[in-house]
């Protein structure tokens, strides 16, 4: 009998080569296999007639075939079919790209359902590659239809099939992970019943039943494993930090912290001079002065006697920590020392000796701050810069270089502080909710591409005047799947290069380039050496260039608007104007009310809660850099209400079995949940 570790290869009616395809979804076990939930669902359940279809929605139609499809090469790779359906209220232009097997499928006198977007206008109705199936075999029609994240070589057809197939071989080993008490005492649904009607629900009424038993069990699993860490980490004692008088570090800063900052500090140093190894979250908007916060924590680490170590994921940021902390740190006795992995074998070796003599105090760099023959003699603070572009093993190695050093991990992602007590939940939290003062908010605004000529004659006019630009896209190359609607960065650099710009210097960078490659780019950048840079979000945490003074994002619509508020944070940076501007030609109306976001705040938490609300939490769990479950069905957004009831079922269940002895299943589940996030307790 097959059990939920099963490769996916072995369930029936997968195969090999289905296997590899759904291995690219990172969906390699059964349990991968029916855990793949739907993204959201399309209600195909009903057939409208042809005149009652509303150009712009998407609905489904019963109609007939009127006559012989008919096939025309448009050019070389591009195969149009088109076919006239009609019913007993108007006719239907139906046209299929590179679909030429339809030509004999679609039989004159049948009728079938078409479900897609309908287009044209009340006297002309159209549909581009709609689903089409015979009305009497429907499979993707007739019912509520989940649709799921997909890549190359799996269809939407391909993956419901193969979860029809894993659910039905796992229909007698599904283990029920929450206590009946639980279950029956929250009115929730058995885990059969919720797996069968996320993926094929019954209608909505059967779909909501599943969806949040499932949301009720991720956060119950998210809140028991949570406060199972904290405990852990609660456990250790060190020995207590003394007091230090910080009035040198702040006399001898250029400017005066802001009271957030203050704040912030202050919750340090009291974390790091009680028992507990200090486990703490600074997030702070970007710009916000999350740097300073940790200049601090070094610096009274340091005149404890201890060692700091400041971690950054580029080596380009870490060379401008260095470059911005020495100055003003060496002057008060904290030797600092810069280590990357461009660094000589000869400065490695040099740095090393030091650092375990105890001759360097505060060492910053990027991961080659963790080699394995790299010793500190007594490491006491490890400060983690853009802690989500690290793995959690990376951070971990970190701190494994001490005996259990004080942890403070620094985020310019805005999280809403529902979202923070789930996705940071044994960590503590300080906020830095004020910008310094002086910094000019940036003037951004929302346009579509017919603008692109007046923006190109702004550009060059900054240009002139001796700012830079950057341009963001949403691919790398045209030739990517999806990149012949997008500005890709490749060809886009090439066009500006030889028909807007010839005279301009112009670059790009994007993230499949080496890592040596894209930090020459952004050192040239910085240096003034170039222009106008064309990059992907690799942008998004970038190195410090204060003359950039215009962030343009292409299909503005294709990112989160956290994500666009991270890239407006690149610009703004210096002592005059600077600008964003988003461009979209999506018409959308909810995508227009999301831009129009952007236009109106310049708030990174008020940003984020909007985020959340539109989008669901995506955005924040997208990479489980953080070494934490994520959320896979809960909304954060939306399930306020069922989150405080799954906490308190947690904490009641703990405070009555600590150590899950009642419940097996459960203690199992959080085990193979936290097993990444644990590791960096042992």
């Amino acid at each position: 009998m097959a059990d939920l570790n099963t490769g996916v290869r072995f369930v029936k009616g997968v195969g090999e080569q289905r296997a590899k395809a759904l291995e690219k979804l990172g969906i390699h076990t059964l349990r991968d296999l029916i855990s793949w939930f739907p993204r959201r669902y399309e209600d195909r359940t009903e057939t409208r007639r042809i005149a009652d279809l509303i150009p712009g929605e998407t609905a489904c139609v019963a109609a007939m075939v009127a006559a012989e499809p008919v096939v025309s090469r448009i050019r070389k790779g591009l195969d149009l079919t088109k076919v006239r359906a009609v019913d007993e209220t108007g006719a239907l232009e139906v046209t299929f790209f590179n679909q030429t097997w339809l030509k004999n499928g679609l039989r004159p006198g049948e009728t079938y359902v078409f479900c897609g977007r309908a287009e044209g206008n009340l006297l002309r109705r159209r549909m581009v590659n709609p689903i089409v199936e015979p009305e009497g075999r429907r499979e993707s029609t007739g019912r509520i239809v989940p649709i799921y994240p997909l890549t190359a070589g799996v269809s939407q057809l391909v993956l419901a099939r193969s979860i029809r197939q894993g659910l039905d071989a796992c229909v007698d080993i599904l283990p029920d992970v929450l206590p009946d008490e639980i279950r029956r005492e929250h009115r929730l649904c058995r885990i059969g019943y919720a797996y069968e009607n996320i993926h094929f629900p019954e209608g909505p009424e059967a779909l909501d039943l599943a969806r949040r038993r499932l949301a009720f069990e991720e956060l119950f699993l998210f809140a028991i494993g949570l406060r199972r860490l904290r405990r852990r980490r609660e456990a250790a004692e060190v020995e207590p930090f003394r007091p230090v008088d910080m009035d040198p570090f702040y006399q001898a800063l250029p400017f005066t912290l802001t009271k957030a900052q203050l704040r912030c500090v202050d919750e340090a140093l009291a974390d790091m001079t009680g028992r507990r190894p200090m486990n703490r979250l600074c997030q702070g908007d970007v710009g916000s002065g999350k740097t300073m916060v940790a200049a601090a924590c070094a610096y009274f680490c340091v005149k404890n006697g201890r060692q700091a170590a400041l971690m950054a994921p580029t080596e380009i940021l870490a060379r401008q920590h260095y470059e911005g902390l020495a100055p003003l740190l060496e002057p008060l006795g904290v030797r600092c020392a810069l280590l990357t992995g461009a660094s000589t074998a000869k400065e490695k070796k040099t740095a090393a000796a030091r650092l375990a003599a105890g001759e360097i105090d505060f060492l910053m760099g990027t991961h080659a701050l963790i080699t394995g023959d790299l010793e500190y003699r007594c490491l006491g603070l490890v400060v983690t810069d853009e802690q989500h572009r690290f793995g959690v093993g990376q951070r971990a190695a970190l701190a494994g270089k001490g005996d259990h050093p004080h942890t403070l991990v620094m985020s310019a992602t805005p999280i809403p502080r529902t979202l923070a007590l789930i996705l940071y939940g044994d960590l503590d939290v300080s906020v830095i909710d004020q910008l310094p003062p002086g910094r000019q908010p940036v003037q951004t605004s929302f346009v579509d591409s017919s603008y692109h000529p007046r923006i190109y004659k702004f550009l060059r006019k900054l240009v002139e005047e001796g700012r830079q630009v950057y341009i963001v896209c949403p691919a790398v190359s045209e030739s990517e799947e999806g990149g012949d609607d997008r500005k890709a960065v490749t060809e886009y650099a090439g066009q500006l290069r030889r028909e807007v710009f010839p005279d301009l210097r112009v670059a790009f960078v994007h993230g499949k380039m080496k890592p040596r490659e894209k930090d020459a780019v952004m050192a040239a950048f910085a240096a003034h050496e170039t222009d106008i840079l064309v990059s992907t979000t690799v942008i998004e945490v970038g190195v410090d260039v204060p003359n950039a003074a215009v962030m343009v994002v292409e299909n503005a619509e294709r990112f989160g608007l956290s994500q666009l508020h991270q890239l407006r944070g690149r610009v703004g940076r210096g002592s005059w104007q600077s600008y964003c501007i988003l461009i979209s030609d999506n018409q959308n109306e909810e995508t227009r009310r999301r831009l129009k976001v952007m236009t109106k705040t310049s708030d990174g938490f008020r940003i984020a809660e909007e985020d959340l609300r539109l989008r669901g939490p995506g955005d924040f769990f997208g990479q489980r850099q953080h070494g934490l479950p994520g959320l896979r069905v809960a909304d954060i957004g939306c399930d306020a209400r069922l989150l405080q009831e799954a906490q308190a079922a947690a904490v009641a269940l703990l405070s009555r079995d600590p150590e899950l002895a009642s419940c097996p299943a459960t203690a199992e589940r959080i085990a193979q949940l936290f097993a990444e996030a644990s590791d960096t307790l042992n």
